[in-house]
């Protein structure tokens, strides 16, 4: 198990200490090491994010702060002793044996030490200061500023129950014209119908999708039902002509093609050509026409003006609706993170609402729990926009919804 805790601690460096994206860094780890050993470190690169602010916590306790490598060894072992099911006479001795092994000898005594005192003391760790905003932030690694704002919202306890909400689950669903019920009988694992998209099948557990002939056929797509949800905003897209502005990875224009059975006509935009290749390879493998672009949404074009009957703007945002699903979404983001998100939002949204027709549907949509960007965001534009109405506004809730944290806001041009 040595190399994979190796692999795991790089990978953790490049994420933590580099700002390298979790899921490319993760990626490229798995090829180092053996099959058996890739969902350890999947696991333990995972868990060590999503409790790196608690960890450090409980560390600030027993040594000073490391230099990179020894730090992220301790936080990655810390995290096995309290979160995971190693033996801690193993956690403890692979510690070690890692930290001579990436030739930093004079803090393997550190190493055993710390650990081993963690351990003895596992049930009596350093209490988390006694104020609740204080306390969420540090245990769950969130920006206090949100942790605040949720709670005026919701209350301490469903802030607590929004942070603290396990992974949803993997949700599939079929592609026009393959159905719901043919996928549901020809899975290699039982899924159960979600509850707020009957399109929605949870798999009740995992099995090798992208190698399965079914998903290499283009018969069905992965894609959360809160994603899904946003794309049912639309309503009755048959034979509409649809923008979808901010699209990669594409999944929610292939929902829409599926809706249309394939009678809608869809431009997809995206800002960076990389993921406009991989939306184009994503549309040939479901068997889709889709009018792929590689466009800033937020830079206005009047050869667009009033040209389509519905606009989706799943803008860009700070991402705090995925917790569960996404550990490496509390790193890097403050306050002032998001507030630079709510420039580009508004400027998105002011942009596409030209070219929205008379009658049309203008969707707002983020998959983050922030009022500045969602409710505020909307209000603010319908402020200077009196031809738009707003018709529908929705915040799902992991903890109340069972979905990803989306928003969604559907406005109509009069």
């Amino acid at each position: 198990m040595l190399n994979v805790r190796r692999a795991a601690l790089e990978t953790l460096v490049r994420i933590l200490e580099d700002e390298a994206y979790t899921n490319l860094a993760l990626k490229e780890a798995s090829s180092s090491v053996d099959a058996k050993g890739i969902p350890f470190l999947y696991a333990i690169v995972n868990e060590t994010i999503k409790q790196e602010s608690y960890v450090d916590f409980i560390l600030s306790r027993y040594c000073k702060r490391q230099k990179r490598f020894v730090r992220n060894l301790l936080r990655m072992a810390a995290t096995e002793l309290l979160f995971l099911k190693t033996p801690p006479h193993a956690v403890v001795d692979e510690s070690v044996r890692l930290c001579r092994s990436i030739g930093k000898r004079e803090s393997c005594g550190l190493v055993n030490a710390v650990l081993r005192k963690i351990d003895c003391e596992r049930t009596a760790l350093p209490p988390l200061p006694a104020d609740p905003v204080e306390r969420l932030s540090i245990r769950y690694g969130v920006p206090a500023f949100l942790v605040n704002e949720w709670i005026a919202e919701y209350g301490e306890s469903e802030t607590e129950a929004l942070l603290d909400h396990k992974p949803i689950g993997t949700v599939v669903r079929a592609q026009y014209p393959y159905t719901t019920q043919a996928l549901m009988e020809a899975l290699p694992v039982s899924a159960v119908p979600c509850k707020l998209d009957p399109n929605g099948l949870m798999l009740t557990e995992g099995f090798d999708i992208a190698h399965h002939p079914l998903f290499r056929e283009g018969r069905f797509a992965v894609q959360g039902e809160g994603a899904m949800l946003i794309c049912r905003s639309l309503g009755d897209v048959h034979r509409k002509k649809i923008l979808d502005a901010c699209a990669a990875p594409g999944g929610k224009s292939a929902y829409l093609a599926s809706l249309s059975k394939n009678t809608a006509e869809i431009e997809a935009w995206e800002l960076h050509p990389h993921r406009v290749e991989l939306m184009k390879a994503s549309f040939a493998r479901l068997g889709i026409s889709v009018e792929t672009e590689c466009r800033d949404a937020s830079v206005y074009d009047p050869e667009y003006k009033d040209r389509f009957d519905a606009v989706l703007l799943d803008v860009p945002c700070s991402g705090f609706g995925l917790l569960s699903e996404k550990p490496d979404v509390r790193l890097h983001k403050d306050e002032a993170a998001v507030n630079a998100l709510t420039v580009i939002q508004s400027a998105i949204l002011e942009t596409c609402s030209h070219y929205v027709r008379t009658n049309g549907l203008l969707v707002y949509a983020t998959c983050t729990i922030v009022k500045r960007e969602n409710g505020e965001c909307v209000r603010a534009f319908l402020r200077t926009h009196p031809a738009f109405a707003l018709e529908e506004e929705r915040q799902l809730l992991p903890s109340r919804d069972g979905t990803d944290g989306f928003y969604y806001a559907r406005m109509r041009r009069s």
